[in-house]
């Protein structure tokens, strides 16, 4: 009986482990590492095999610190960094690409965790909207990543420079396939949660094309992957105002932990595309249980990649711009008022 149990589970779970590679000298940032999440279990994975890891969470970010630091022996201890980022928020991406700048700490990786899924559910049926109006799964699983990864090339770069060897890897997932690349400029489908979810892991499977395409030549590759089922906070989004659904779930929960990965089990994708040798890996790839996987068709169009690219970079400089002279106003207003 217990075979069989253990058949299932890895029939569901995968049952592929990341090669344990020594990362000693390795600079790694992981966005989106709350407790019992897929940042979380990479962060503490990648420090245990001697890496230098900045995490980062949307607010509190010391006691995530203090929370890896409790499940590491003390010698990694000086190896946690941790930042607040909160990417729904131009101004938060800045301030942390300013404060990590800051830091001269360098980076070799940049693991793209962080992301939200609205409703599980699907019981939005017109868009929730972040502070300065997108679509929040849009903001914050595509423009604040894709913002942050382009604040972040250069440092990128300059790691390449010198080890031949820098990686940006993000999080997808396989519902990237209910994207499709004519709803990013001309959208005519209903408002659906779902779809927008889709739609935002689609967006990020064409970044991950896009740096490969622009940045190989840099030492820099990319990959995207799906992590599998995973039992984490994220699977409960969208029932807590569902009533009996969630007292269904919650009774059923034993049998998901039974049969879903552990953060740990999801987390093993991503570690593989972040460590492993290069040699075995394919820039530009979508990966799933350690695997080269097939990514939808949308994703193959190079042209929609292109245009999303560029339409990020043009984003990124014109909201700074605006953002400059917001600021030099309110200094030459507070020089007047005689607060400077």
């Amino acid at each position: 009986m217990a075979g069989i149990l253990e058949k299932l589970q890895n029939m569901f779970r995968g049952a592929s482990i990341a090669e344990p590679v020594d990362l000693q000298h390795r600079h790694f940032i992981v966005t989106g590492c709350a407790t019992g999440s897929l940042g979380f279990a990479t962060a503490l994975q990648l420090l245990a095999q001697g890496a230098v890891v900045s995490v980062t969470v949307r607010n509190n970010s010391e006691a995530i610190a203090a929370a890896l630091r409790e499940q590491l022996a003390a010698r990694f201890h000086q190896n946690i960094h941790a930042f607040d980022l909160d990417l729904s928020q131009f101004s938060s991406v800045e301030t942390f690409v300013r404060a990590y700048e800051a830091t001269s700490l360098g980076l070799d990786v940049l693991i793209n965790n962080a992301g939200i899924h609205l409703d599980l559910m699907s019981r939005w049926t017109s868009p929730q909207l972040s502070a300065d109006g997108f679509e929040i799964q849009w903001r914050v699983n595509y423009l604040g990543t894709a913002h942050l990864t382009y604040r972040l090339l250069p440092l990128l770069k300059t790691s390449a420079a010198i080890s031949g060897d820098s990686r940006v890897v993000t999080v997808v997932s396989q519902l990237h396939s209910r994207g499709l690349n004519a709803e990013f400029f001309t959208p005519q489908r209903p408002y659906n949660s779902w779809n927008a979810y889709g739609q935002s892991k689609l967006a990020l499977v064409h970044l991950t094309r896009s740096i490969d395409a622009h940045f190989a030549q840099h030492g820099i590759s990319s990959y995207c992957l799906h992590p599998g089922a995973v039992y984490t906070n994220v699977a409960g989004k969208g029932l807590a105002d569902t009533g009996l659904i969630e007292k269904v779930r919650s009774a059923l929960a034993p049998i998901e932990k039974l049969f879903l990965k552990t953060a740990s089990q999801g987390a093993q994708t991503q570690i593989h595309c972040a460590t492993a040798a290069t040699a075995i890996l394919n820039s530009g790839g979508y990966y799933s249980d350690l695997q080269l996987g097939v990514a939808s068709t949308e994703a193959d169009d190079a042209d929609v990649a292109e245009r999303l690219w560029g339409n990020v970079q043009r984003w990124v400089t014109e909201v700074s711009k605006v953002k400059s002279r917001q600021a030099i106003a309110e200094r030459r207003h507070a020089s007047r008022l005689g607060l400077k």
